[in-house]
């Protein structure tokens, strides 16, 4: 397991884009829209982790919520795993909650889960795993 990314909720993704390619002294490697969560990514590479911006497309997305109820700022730590599946059945044996137990496609040719922050320390995290 590694840290794959931390994902950061924003409110514009120009203008964050803009500040984070100064502070990192590099561009966005991609950008891509997952509609089904209603947002649209930016990602930077950081040696093996990353960073990724996560903009809402629309008002009832998870990030817009987010970011009306904390204003802008990490949104959750994104674990990579070799085996989504083992390790979904691995930490709900251990006691951990998911907000959804089925691995589904998300950016960046992953598939994720999400672990409810209940039973995290208040801290949203994700599992991902590089798609076949």
């Amino acid at each position: 397991m590694k840290i794959e990314h931390l994902g950061i909720a924003i409110k514009s993704l120009e203008t964050s884009d803009n500040l984070f390619a100064k502070l990192l002294g590099k561009s966005s490697y991609k950008q891509e829209s997952v509609e089904r969560e209603g947002v649209t990514t930016s990602f930077y590479q950081l040696g093996e982790s990353k960073i990724e911006l996560l903009e809402a497309t629309n008002p009832e997305s998870p990030i817009a919520k987010f970011i009306d109820k904390k204003g802008e700022g990490i949104h959750h730590i994104a674990f990579g795993v070799e085996d989504i599946r083992a390790e979904i059945e691995r930490l709900k044996a251990e006691g951990f909650v998911f907000i959804s137990e089925e691995p589904k496609d998300g950016a960046d040719n992953k598939l994720v889960v999400f672990l409810h922050p209940k039973s995290t320390n208040g801290v949203l995290v994700e599992l991902c795993q590089e798609k076949p």
